[in-house]
């Protein structure tokens, strides 16, 4: 086993999965769930076995008699691993993998698999490795029991020293990491200080995964971010700037999926990431409409968002993938909350139905920060004409009968302000402000 450097992916060929059924109903969705995480990672799945307990089996999880029963599963499709759908402990991974001799994978290193997989940015690979490491530091002596205290005069301490060395090497590798991984926070806290002086409002994508997160960012800005119909097709946080019909330029962000019981190390291996959606003006919480556990899927994304200290920015939900409920049309409408501002969106992003009401709800959120104006540029002020599709959305575009050019468009109530003193607008008018104009010719 490698201890240090690039930590090896074992590709998962045949798989064992394992799921235990605590008698808790909010569990009963998670067997789905699992199926689409080893389908995620690349394995095959070749048996399914299920118990049902009531606490799990502090030794083995699953209980001696079931363990055999896995054991024979095992030995007849030649498996190559076992998957259990839940947290293992260190002591029961270490009781099982000896028991089944082959390799013993949890929910949680599970996660990790997928994550190492798809991490494709420097900072996502550190900080998969970081989880990584962390999650091996518990369980260095699954590899090195034969070493551990040999007895004998003059083999004593031999052993323990290998493992402690083993533990210095990957604790050294842990803090290497974790201070490579605070420069790229420091990093991403200057480009979003950066951002916010620009004055461009950053609107947050985030859901549950496989919500269609990266298919509605492709959408709004033209991307290509890689999208698939599977669990975490995508880790790395991408933001773009983009012109909003009635927002305006904003900056926005594609996030990491989020699921339940999501491993604490990855959370706080990905809290820079995540520090994106801390620094947001408005998340768009967006939702599979068509799932069956949508409510206690909505519950997971809260509480994660709750977590990394996001719960206070303002949230505008949006219902995605409408073209596939199957019980009753469901048509793209908006609901409002008791302000008179969007509250809900459905949509379907895939087939780009309700992408106008969208468009609107985003914009009713900044409407007190943006500007919709009517000014008049003189007819040689190129460069300025330039300008302005920099800076703001164009709504309208002519000329006057002098040959001026004429706009309606909207713009942050910084970027006014600085238009307001070019000399080449010849004639301006606020148009949400009361249709105020002014002639400064």
């Amino acid at each position: 086993m490698e201890l240090f450097g690039k930590l090896e992916q074992k590709k998962l060929d045949k798989a064992v999965l394992v799921h235990v059924d605590f008698y808790h109903s909010a569990d009963q969705e998670v067997l789905a769930e699992f199926y689409e995480l080893v389908d995620s990672a690349g394995a095959e799945v070749v048996e399914l076995i299920t118990t049902k307990r009531d606490t799990p089996d502090a030794k083995l999880f699953v209980g001696k008699g079931k363990a055999e029963e896995i054991k024979e599963a095992v030995m007849t499709h030649e498996a190559d691993v076992v998957i259990v759908n839940h947290a293992l402990s260190p002591a029961q991974e270490r009781n099982l993998s000896q028991l089944l001799e082959c390799q013993v994978l949890d929910r949680v290193g599970l996660i990790l698999d997928i994550f190492a997989q798809r991490a494709r940015s420097h900072e996502g690979k550190l900080q998969v490795e970081l989880a990584q490491l962390r999650r091996m530091s518990t369980r260095l002596v699954k590899g090195w029991t034969h070493l551990d205290r040999q007895g004998g005069i003059g083999a004593r301490g031999p052993g323990e020293t290998q493992l402690e060395t083993d533990r210095r090497l990957v604790q050294a590798k842990i803090k290497q990491l974790e201070a490579r991984i605070e420069k790229v926070r420091k990093q991403r806290s200057l480009g979003r200080r950066s951002r916010q002086k620009s004055d461009y409002p950053t609107v947050t994508i985030v859901g549950y995964t496989n919500a269609g997160k990266s298919t509605l960012f492709n959408l709004l800005t033209q991307a290509s971010v890689y999208a698939e119909d599977r669990l975490f097709a995508t880790l790395d946080s991408t933001l773009r700037k983009v012109h909003l019909p009635g927002a305006g330029p904003i900056i926005l962000a594609d996030t990491v999926g989020f699921i339940r019981h999501i491993p604490h190390d990855l959370v706080a291996a990905f809290r820079s990431t995540l520090e994106e959606t801390r620094e947001a003006d408005l998340l768009i919480h967006l939702v599979d409409a068509a799932d069956s556990y949508r409510a206690e899927k909505m519950a997971d994304v809260a509480e994660v968002i709750e977590e990394v200290g996001a719960d206070e920015v303002p949230q505008l939900t949006v219902f995605n993938k409408i073209d596939l409920i199957t019980e009753g049309s469901v048509v793209p409408h908006l609901d409002m909350n008791e302000s008179g501002l969007p509250e809900r969106v459905w949509i379907s992003a895939k087939s780009k139905q309700g992408m106008p009401l969208l468009l609107e709800a985003i914009a009713a959120h900044f409407r007190g920060r943006f500007i919709t104006v009517r000014l008049t540029l003189a007819m040689h002020a190129g460069k300025r004409r330039s300008q302005l599709y920099q800076l703001g959305t164009i709504l309208l575009e002519g000329f006057d009968d002098l040959g001026n050019s004429e706009f309606e468009m909207c713009l942050t109530e910084k970027a006014w302000h600085q238009v307001r003193q070019w000399q080449e607008v010849l004639r301006y008018e606020e148009v949400d402000n009361g249709g105020r104009s002014e002639q400064i010719e």
